[in-house]
């Protein structure tokens, strides 16, 4: 008797992803195929108590404006501000908006409250401050990292004053210049002003490396992360005007790899804190090279993320999205190659001890970057391929179950439960 694949098929709940990983990923990323689709906030909305109440997760991270990320931080902490002016400031994109987050913060800080803080949830941005068509001024992670530095290192290793900062940042609307996006002769970011800034934001990052175990004695873990955060935007910010006054045809493809890198850079961050679930589209989450249309054509996103972590163990995938150019993503690492052959045993028994998937050969590698698990949803069926590539399709993927866990080690998840933050389920 043929076994139907909807039996091979899960719900998404915290227990049940979980169950189909070797043991829990630092980074769990939660991929969606389109933004604003509230059926999908919902979803990970409810993950994320699951996972707060039953696998120990206390951090959340999304794909908005890092700086602005620290103030919706302070209000699910300590109730700073109002629910309206946190959901106005502290999102980029215009997230701000969409009633899933705003059920996500008000949920967060009522958990917070009357909670110590060792207890209490974290919510963070992973983005740059960057939009489609413009970025913003690096003034304030400058001017806030030397602030920090200047409050508790010694003033004559200081790379600049205040008042020397002031006067290279300048205007902000020189930054901000929506102009810049498509014109690169009106960017500021190669003026001599520019350049001596990128000295002087590398400069204050070294020093607050070397003076890390000083800081680390008379500042709190929260103000030095803060303070490593406004480096990694100030420097990435730099960088980022730098490139957008290059007239090369590669111009966009380096902004979209530098946006990543940033990104890349601060969800690294955030795992060495603890683990935390990520929600961002699809397009930032994949291992390989994705593409997306701008005004000038397709460009390519080139992902900085797998230069840095090691190939990622079994992780679950909802099926659908995918490039059309690439119907099975590949790494061309070695060992991933092992990886997506590995098959997971009966439930109850153990890994082989040389299994790829087997966590005890990584106990000796702990100081390697965390392995990130992807989840990525749909919401409507992929189109149907050509009689050709059907059969490629099945020669490579068998689509009964049986033979489905044998060839694809990402098992796949569907039966979407769709449930509002303290609501009932809405099947």
């Amino acid at each position: 008797m043929t076994t139907a694949l909807t039996d091979a098929a899960h719900a998404v709940a915290a227990s049940t992803v979980m169950a189909l990983l070797p043991n829990r990923p630092r980074l769990l990323a939660l991929g969606e195929p389109t933004h604003g689709e509230r059926t999908l906030l919902d979803l990970r909305n409810e993950l994320f108590r699951q996972l707060v109440d039953h696998e120990g997760y206390r951090t959340i991270t999304v794909e908005s404006d890092c700086l602005r990320g620290l103030i919706v931080n302070d209000y699910v902490a300590s109730g700073a501000g109002t629910l309206d002016e946190t959901m106005e400031r502290g999102f980029s994109h215009g997230w701000g908006a969409e009633a899933g987050n705003r059920e996500l913060v008000r949920w967060m800080r009522e958990y917070n409250h009357a909670r110590p803080r060792a207890e209490q949830l974290r919510f963070a941005g992973f983005d740059g401050p960057l939009e489609i068509d413009a970025a913003e001024s690096p003034r304030q992670a400058l001017t806030t990292l030397h602030a920090y530095l200047s409050h508790w290192v010694d003033p004559e290793l200081m790379a600049c004053t205040a008042d020397t900062l002031e006067r290279l940042l300048g205007a902000d609307d020189r930054w901000t210049n929506p102009a810049a996006m498509t014109e690169p002769a009106t960017s500021v970011g190669r003026a001599p002003e520019a350049r001596e800034l990128r000295l002087i934001a590398d400069d204050l990052v070294a020093l607050l490396n070397a003076q890390a175990p000083h800081l680390i004695a008379v500042t709190s873990p929260d103000e030095l992360d803060q303070a490593r955060l406004y480096g990694r935007t100030a420097t990435g910010l730099l960088r980022y005007h730098f490139a957008m006054a290059d007239s090369a045809p590669s111009r966009m493809t380096r902004l979209c790899a530098l946006r990543d890198q940033m990104m890349a850079e601060n969800l690294l961050a955030l795992a060495e804190r603890g683990p935390t679930l990520v929600y961002a589209h699809n397009s930032h989450l994949q291992r390989d090279k994705s593409t997306m249309q701008m005004w000038q054509g397709p460009v390519a996103v080139v992902e900085r993320r797998r230069a840095r972590q090691r190939p990622p163990g079994p992780g679950v995938r909802l099926p659908g999205h995918r490039p059309r150019h690439d119907p099975a993503p590949r790494s061309r690492h070695p060992t991933a190659r092992h990886h997506r052959r590995a098959s997971l045993p009966p439930p109850g028994r153990p890994l082989h001890p040389r299994h790829p998937l087997d966590h005890r050969r990584r106990r000796k590698r702990a100081t390697r970057s965390p392995r990130v698990s992807l989840v990525r949803l749909r919401t409507t069926r992929p189109r149907p391929p050509g009689p050709d590539r059907r059969d490629r399709l099945r020669q490579r993927r068998p689509t009964e179950p049986a033979a489905l866990a044998a060839a694809d080690p990402f098992p796949v998840v569907d039966r979407l439960p769709v449930r509002s933050l303290g609501r009932k389920d809405n099947d």
